[in-house]
């Protein structure tokens, strides 16, 4: 089985994307803070993924976050938040659902925005 790991800043960004995931994924929290003991452990911790997703704030400490997951995870695919939800936290779980779901992630059926196809185009046109 594929294993396919997110890595968020919080709590809280973990538990918003469980609300929304229909597949099993894992999710690691680097809980705000980032330091060369840390990214040992991660390294450890991401050797047997198949696929690593970085998906941060759009805030400073979120950007420079990312930045060092970049250097350290250059593998990773990134993920991005609206600019105006700011945090991953405070993003509504329909777009949460529609960030993931074109990234490639199984995403629960209510949590799904109906008019996204699966290729993430919007509304497209009747017959196409």
């Amino acid at each position: 089985m594929e294993e396919r790991v997110i890595i968020v800043e919080g709590k809280t960004d973990r538990e918003r994307l469980l609300q929304v995931l229909a597949e099993p994924v894992l999710i690691y929290c680097t809980y705000g803070s980032y330091s060369a003991d840390k990214a040992g452990q991660l390294a450890e911790k991401l050797e047997t993924a198949d696929e690593v997703y970085v998906f941060t704030d759009e805030d400073h400490s979120g950007k420079k976050l990312r930045r060092q997951l970049s250097d350290d995870f250059p593998h990773a695919q990134h993920l991005y938040t609206k600019r105006m939800f700011a945090q991953v936290a405070n993003t509504p779980l329909d777009v949460l659902a529609e960030i993931l779901e074109r990234a490639g992630f199984q995403v629960q059926e209510g949590q799904r925005d109906p008019e996204v196809w699966p290729d993430g185009d919007k509304k497209r046109p009747q017959g196409q």
